[in-house]
């Protein structure tokens, strides 16, 4: 399961922006979706790792559908 940033409609933006300040702090809303991550070999994970490391990001290999 993967949790990318949530497409909110405005009632839940609202409601969220209340609490971010009642909290006094940002909060991010993720939602789920379903994926199966891919079988990397050690060498395609390397691979996968060293562009993580230059790009700044979390990369997600998946399994194609």
């Amino acid at each position: 399961m993967l949790y990318p940033i949530a497409t909110l409609e405005a009632t839940k933006l609202n409601a969220i922006q209340t609490l971010e300040q009642e909290l006094g702090s940002p909060v991010v809303a993720l939602a789920p979706v379903e994926a199966a991550t891919a079988d990397l070999s050690e060498d395609k994970i390397a691979k996968l790792r060293a562009l993580e490391d230059e790009l700044g990001l979390v990369l997600v290999a998946v399994r194609p559908s």
